[in-house]
């Protein structure tokens, strides 16, 4: 299911520089990225764990390094993957 779907509000990623990252959607416990490709990845705190959730929130609010953090922590460590 999308976040079109379930009316979830993606919230622009906003970032001084180019970026595969265009959106991101953050819950309690996950955040959803989607990506220039029109892909979505489900990020929770199973999947790939609290930690990295807190550090990719943080991240997507401040417009900076998201991408670079989940290319080099996070990878295919997702919990879902889909496309619109």
């Amino acid at each position: 299911m999308s976040p079109m779907q379930t009316a979830i509000k993606m919230t622009r990623y906003k970032s001084d520089h180019e970026t595969g990252v265009i959106a991101y959607h953050i819950d309690e416990n996950s955040i959803i990225v989607q990506f220039q490709d029109g892909s979505y990845y489900l990020y929770d705190d199973e999947k790939p764990g609290a930690d990295h959730v807190k550090k990719m929130k943080t991240r997507a609010k401040k417009g900076s390094e998201l991408t670079t953090y989940i290319s080099q922590h996070v990878q295919e460590n997702y919990k879902r993957k889909w496309r619109e």
